[in-house]
């Protein structure tokens, strides 16, 4: 039977892929969004709703046993008090102070080596170490650490408070229904199914992919080879992106015909990449599905938000604030939602040797 403890157990497992085909599931789902303390008060108050409990956890579960002897009314009873609600907390954000805030950050630079864990990378880097000395460690704060730190700081902050804008400016639009508190794996509802909304860019690894599908030598050993042809020295010893940063910094300095060809070479070659995943977006979603991180996994259906500066791509983070181009993209797409076929949407991809579904779209936003 699909009682609550089904839906709960599949949520925990995050087997997502039914919630999208029930309207049963998608109860339970929004049902959880209102389960906090003031809005469940507030919406047992306008529906002449009564609960014998008085636990929070437990409300949720009476609560959802009451929504559920009729599905399909209290689907839509839902909804109407989820978008009152959000319309309360759509006035509190000052769009234009925050985006302002935004632009204050100049450089985004995580400042080490690590993905996504900033504690692990300084235990392994300076606490784990072979040859234990304070000295040498306290020496790190001024330089290594102090940057490492302060760039974690920074980029996570610009990271959470762009989401922010760029998730209200989509619960803006009347064809989403906002998650009126938090739910994992889940940020709104478009034509009554969840999605994850995630923002990211053309991925380096991708391109590493589509050039070695094509026969094409790797970026960085491809301009190595064309700055030893134009005799531009390199730092050897440097990381990979500082020297792919060094001699692309140093071609455009020269601006001769030879680096203006080697970078326009390049240039043509990832435009070539975007705009074949603009004509068919299931080969990006299938591969950003199956090149996820592992300990980040997530099958649930996903809404990706891809922004991509075609002038430089390692500037297409600087989009993540750009309002003007941000804004018209994303409500453009919502307009035409309607249209969309969800079996159109669907993709299969495979993880760790095991075959998932989900539901999933791609919004370009190309400057």
């Amino acid at each position: 039977m699909k009682d609550f403890n089904y839906w709960d157990k599949l949520h925990k497992n995050e087997e997502l892929e039914e919630f999208s085909n029930d309207r049963t599931g998608l109860l339970w789902l929004k049902t959880k969004s209102i389960s906090r303390k003031e809005l469940i008060a507030e919406f047992i108050k306008i529906n002449n709703i009564t609960l014998k409990e008085t636990i929070l956890a437990k409300q949720f579960v009476e609560l959802f046993g009451i929504l559920s002897d009729d599905v399909i009314k209290s689907n839509l009873i839902l909804d109407n008090f989820i978008k009152s609600e959000n319309k309360k907390q759509f006035v509190a954000l000052n769009t234009a102070q925050l985006v302002s805030e935004l632009y204050k950050l100049k450089n985004f630079t995580w400042g080490g080596d690590y993905q996504n864990s900033l504690d692990k990378y300084l235990v392994s880097r300076y606490v784990k170490v072979q040859n234990p000395s304070f000295e040498n460690l306290v020496s790190k704060f001024e330089t290594e650490i102090s940057a490492a730190v302060q760039g974690y700081v920074l980029n996570s902050w610009y990271n959470h408070w762009s989401s922010i804008l760029i998730e209200h400016i989509f619960k803006s639009h009347k064809e989403v229904l906002p998650t009126v508190g938090q739910i994992k794996s889940v940020d709104f509802f478009i034509n009554d199914v969840p999605f994850d909304l995630k923002v990211t860019y053309l991925p380096a690894e991708f391109i590493k992919t589509k050039r070695k599908e094509k026969g094409l030598p790797v970026e960085l050993t491809y301009l190595k080879k064309k700055a030893f042809e134009a005799k531009i020295p390199f730092d050897k010893t440097a990381k990979q992106a500082d020297i792919f940063y060094e001699i692309v910094e140093k071609m455009k300095d020269r601006n001769d015909d030879f680096c203006s060809e080697v970078l326009k070479t390049l240039k043509e070659q990832k435009l070539t990449f975007l705009q074949e995943v603009q004509s068919d977006p299931k080969i990006l979603a299938t591969w950003l599905y199956e090149n996820q991180g592992e300990m980040r996994f997530g099958s649930e259906n996903r809404l990706f938000l891809v922004l991509v500066d075609t002038d430089d791509f390692t500037n297409s983070w600087k989009l993540k604030r750009n309002i003007d181009l941000l804004k018209p993209a994303i409500l453009t797409y919502l307009d035409k939602v309607k249209d969309k076929n969800t079996e159109d949407l669907k993709i299969e991809f495979t993880f760790k040797g095991k075959m998932f579904e989900a539901i999933t779209d791609i919004i370009f936003v190309v400057k």
